[in-house]
């Protein structure tokens, strides 16, 4: 199966996101829709609350710092669109980021994949794909693995002409071939979704 992906997009790379507070609020904002809908709201997010430079006539965004949306009510962000829960997450997020009680120094200093995540999914808002998603695009630790993605099921059933999308025991089998490189593995079937 990662034969094909391999073969297509030879030489991908894990792309990641360097700043934690983004890669969590990508990963809360991208919970449970579409990645259209998930781009839509990420811009609005960055372009109400972030600040841009202009560089030779066109405009770049900054993402808005966890200072910035901390100080946030709800309404401000379901005014974009996102959930009462999402902003709720969001706003959380960015308090524990803003005071220092969530950085990467932490995650990393947590001693192992299982322990860093633990420490995500015990945040309000922040499930096992979320966490696996930070772990993988922010922290870059190979073994992360969002098992419970949805592109990622599709994928799989896809490449396997099945009618059906695989159980959560059929991906961890397909997916023990590539102990420890999850995140790479999950990440060229991902490209397939594009």
């Amino acid at each position: 199966m990662l034969q094909k992906a391999v073969s297509e997009f030879y030489g991908l790379r894990l792309i990641g996101i360097p700043d934690l507070f983004e890669a969590l609020c990508w990963g809360i904002i991208g919970q449970q829709i579409n990645l259209t809908f998930a781009y839509t709201l990420k811009r609005r997010f960055v372009e109400t609350f972030g600040r841009h430079v202009e560089w030779d006539r066109e405009q770049y965004w900054i993402f808005p710092s966890p200072h910035e949306i901390a100080a946030l009510k709800v309404s401000d962000l379901t005014a974009l669109q996102m959930t009462a829960k999402k902003s709720e997450y969001l706003i959380g997020v960015a308090k524990l980021i803003s005071e220092g009680k969530l950085t990467k120094e932490l995650l990393m200093g947590a001693g192992n994949y299982k322990k860093a995540e633990k420490m995500l999914v015990n945040i309000r808002g922040i499930g096992p794909w979320t966490a696996n998603y930070v772990l993988m695009r922010c922290l870059r630790i190979p073994s992360a693995f969002p098992i419970d993605d949805v592109g990622l099921h599709n994928t799989i059933k896809h490449l396997m002409g099945s009618e059906n999308k695989p159980s959560k025991e059929e991906i961890l089998k397909l997916f023990s071939r590539w102990t420890n490189w999850e995140a790479y593995a999950t990440f060229y079937l991902w490209r397939f979704l594009y």
